[in-house]
């Protein structure tokens, strides 16, 4: 029978909140009207989080039992979304630990349901025949299935949704490379699935039955291999045809390597993963729709996945990781503390000075920025990136400023949008000049104490292929005297003013 959705909410537990699903996640379960509770190593990394004030954080650490035995008190449904993929060699034995402890305090702490979003492993491929990661997430299935607490582990393969490590190999190889030389793993059959159906999953588990506890398959409805997926990607991308040429030569150990080059994911992360890919991932059931029945229309297929995730990063939602006020339109948006590698490579530049001012008087520098009042760092560099931009169509610094002291959210500013602005701390700028990428500069104005403030800056660059790359490594030189520059004499402005 499917679960009864309008019963009282639980109180669960989520581990790994700061990552790709958990992330997601919490805010699918407060809509859900459950209570949520978030384990952390580090809370503060979960403060910008737009739920991040409807969560309880705690502190603590799957590996440590005394906080993870806290973390349980009064708890429902736990959440085991963590794995120590790219932590080292060693990462099999502390997946393995790390779940026995797990599972020995959710069953001392009376937890009534655990769920496990695990790895979708082949069938008839004996524990030694799979590759450590395959084999770690299996174990850790059943580690928690002997825990004594009733567990649905749900088992998935590639995992299709902007951010996530799976999407971003496939789109940067993709984008990347228009004529390839593959591994032999091209070939291999997956059953992708949208981030959204593994969501709803996840969801629709905090309400199992009591006495359900087993493995579930869960996949998307399409069936193919990663070398169409790539070629699904291209097409829903625009992208013209690429020529992929398989060969057997590149050992999975190589694979990873190379997307480690090719692509912003780390090497750490994409060798365990192209080693699982060589194994075919199909599922072998779908009995998790008795309980969590399908949305109309179905799953999402691979195409409408891929247009999703395409969407959300051609459309800047990439930004919303690093925006805390811009609520994600879906779960499977970026968001701001996915790793720096989610949703692309990121370019930084950071500039910091103690300004000789109360913030207050530095705040109305950098919001009087811009229009008439200029960028106070190399006016003739500035304009010159104007009238190029205006050559190729782009809108250049004619717009100015709606107004020469105050700013909004949305207001155009030169070649820049206003994309989020907390009055007397930060402003946030999305450059909408014509780029190989995505660009945003923020400014932050910060007491020191004493009477006085320091001025942060950091301008962030997200480039799009080869040449977003090779735009932002031949502008770098020039960094220190446009960047540097602004910082220095913001700071001036700021003392004159105080």
């Amino acid at each position: 029978m499917p679960p009864d959705d309008s019963r009282p909410g639980h109180h669960c537990l989520v581990t790994g909140a700061s990552g790709y699903i958990g992330g997601r996640l919490v805010p699918e379960l407060l809509d859900a009207g459950h209570r949520v509770r978030c384990l952390a190593r580090s809370p503060g990394t979960l403060r910008d989080h737009p739920w991040a004030a409807r969560a309880e954080v705690v502190r603590g650490d799957v590996t440590d039992a005394d906080s993870v035995a806290a973390a349980m008190r009064g708890v429902h449904t736990a959440y085991y979304l963590v794995h120590a993929l790219g932590t080292g060699t060693g990462f099999e034995r502390t997946d393995r630990a790390a779940a026995r402890i797990f599972g020995e305090q959710a069953r001392a702490a009376g937890v009534r349901r655990i769920v496990y979003l695990g790895a979708l492993t082949p069938a008839g491929v004996p524990d030694h025949g799979l590759s450590p990661h395959l084999r770690s997430r299996a174990e850790v299935g059943r580690i928690l299935l002997d825990s004594g607490v009733p567990t649905a582990v749900l088992r998935a393969a590639v995992i299709i949704g902007s951010g996530s490590a799976s999407f971003e190999i496939l789109r940067y190889l993709t984008e990347r490379l228009p004529v390839m030389v593959t591994p032999s793993w091209v070939r291999t059959r997956i059953q992708p699935i949208a981030v959204r159906d593994v969501l709803r999953h996840l969801v629709g588990s905090a309400r199992l039955p009591d006495d359900v506890h087993r493995t579930f398959d869960i996949g998307g409805p399409d069936v193919i291999t990663y070398l169409e997926m790539m070629r699904r990607y291209a097409a829903v991308a625009g992208l013209p045809h690429r020529l992929i040429v398989p060969v057997p030569v590149l050992t999975p150990r190589l694979s990873g390597y190379w997307i480690g080059l090719v692509t912003p994911v780390p090497h750490a992360i994409a060798r365990p993963l192209a080693e699982s890919l060589r194994h075919e991932v199909v599922c072998r059931e779908n009995d998790i729709a008795r309980y969590v029945p399908d949305p109309p229309g179905g799953p999402l297929d691979v195409d409408t996945a891929l247009s999703l995730a395409v969407e959300r990063v051609r459309d800047a939602q990439v930004a919303t990781r690093w925006s805390s006020a811009s609520v994600p339109g879906a779960p499977s948006d970026p968001l701001p503390t996915d790793p720096d590698w989610a949703g692309g490579s990121l370019y930084t530049d950071r500039r910091e000075r103690a300004v000789d001012a109360p913030p207050e008087a530095l705040w109305q520098v950098i919001e009087g920025i811009g229009g008439d009042t200029g960028w106070y760092s190399f006016p003739l560099a500035w304009a010159a990136r104007g009238w190029l931009d205006r050559l190729i169509g782009g809108v250049g610094l004619r717009r100015g400023r709606r107004d020469a002291e105050r700013l909004r959210v949305g207001d155009s500013l030169d070649f820049w949008r206003v994309e989020e602005i907390d009055p007397g701390r930060l402003l946030r700028l999305r450059a909408e000049m014509r780029l190989p990428g995505l660009a945003w500069l923020e400014m932050h104005a910060e007491p020191d104490g004493e009477g006085r403030s320091r001025y942060r800056q950091r301008a962030l660059f997200h480039p799009h292929g080869l040449l977003g790359h090779a735009y932002w490594w031949s502008v770098s030189p020039f960094h220190a005297l446009v960047f540097g520059g602004m910082a220095r004499n913001i700071a001036r402005a700021a003392a004159a003013r105080g």
